[in-house]
C-alpha cells in the first residue's frame, strides 16, 4: 500500500532584533471597527518604546480590506495568522480592546519563543481587561509569557520592563504585597458563601454530566 503523505510547511525564519505583534480583537465586526483607531494608537505607542530600546516591530497581519479593521476576529484567521509566524521569536499580543482568547490562544499554545501580552491602561478602553481574560487563559493552558500596561509606554517603569523582557525574555513583577487571607471567622454570611459555593458547584458538575450523557 503506498499512502500521500502531508507536507509540513515551513516556518519562516526570524528576523533579528525584531518583535512580532498580533492583536485579537472581537467577535463582533461593528465593535472591532469602532476600536480599530485605539488599537491602531496604542500599538505605535507600544512601536516607539520598542524602536527605542534597538529593536523593531513587525506586525504578523494586515488590515482586511473587507471588515476595515487589522484584528484576529476569529479562530480559523487566528490559525492561518500563527502559521506565518516564527516559531521561535519574540511574540507581542497589543491589545486596547476587549478581546476573545480562542481567537490567538491555539498559535500561542503552540510558539517556542517568548510571550508578552500587553495592555493599554485607560478607563474607557478595556484593553487591560482584556489582557486579563488571555493571560488567565495562557496561565490554565500552561503556556508561559509575560504581561506589561502602561498608559502610553512612556513611563520608566514600562520601559524598564519592556527592556527586561527584550533581553531575558521574561518580566519578574513585584509580588512582596501579595499575601493569603485570613481565615474568616464563623458567622452568617461565611455559612452562606459556602452555602452558595457548594450549590455552583453541584449545578455545574451536573450541567457536565447531562453534557457527557448526550454526548454534545
Amino acid at each position: 500500500m503506498t499512502y500521500a503523505f502531508p507536507l509540513v510547511a515551513a516556518r519562516p525564519v526570524a528576523e533579528p532584533k525584531t518583535v512580532y505583534t498580533v492583536a485579537s480583537g472581537d467577535l463582533r465586526l461593528t465593535t472591532n471597527v469602532k476600536t480599530w483607531a485605539m488599537q491602531q494608537q496604542v500599538e505605535a505607542e507600544f512601536a516607539a518604546a520598542v524602536n527605542a530600546l534597538g529593536w523593531q516591530v513587525k506586525r504578523a497581519h494586515g488590515v482586511d480590506p473587507v471588515t476595515g479593521h487589522g484584528f484576529i476576529d476569529n479562530q480559523r484567521r487566528g490559525m492561518d495568522i500563527f502559521a506565518s509566524i516564527p516559531l521561535d521569536a519574540p511574540l507581542v499580543v497589543v491589545e486596547a480592546v476587549w478581546q476573545y482568547s480562542h481567537h490567538v490562544l491555539s498559535g500561542l499554545r503552540d510558539h517556542t519563543g517568548p510571550i508578552l501580552v500587553v495592555a493599554n491602561f485607560a478607563g474607557d478602553f478595556p484593553g487591560l481587561v482584556g489582557l486579563l481574560n488571555l493571560t488567565g487563559s495562557m496561565t490554565k493552558a500552561g503556556i508561559a509569557h509575560s504581561s506589561l500596561w502602561s498608559k502610553d509606554f512612556t513611563d520608566d517603569w514600562a520601559k524598564a520592563k519592556l527592556a527586561e523582557w527584550l533581553s531575558t525574555g521574561a518580566i519578574v513583577h513585584d509580588t512582596s504585597h501579595v499575601r493569603d487571607l485570613p481565615a474568616l471567622p464563623a458567622s452568617a454570611e461565611k455559612e452562606l458563601g459556602e452555602a452558595l459555593a457548594a450549590q455552583l458547584k453541584a449545578n455545574l458538575q451536573r450541567f457536565e454530566g447531562i453534557i457527557n450523557e448526550q454526548k454534545w
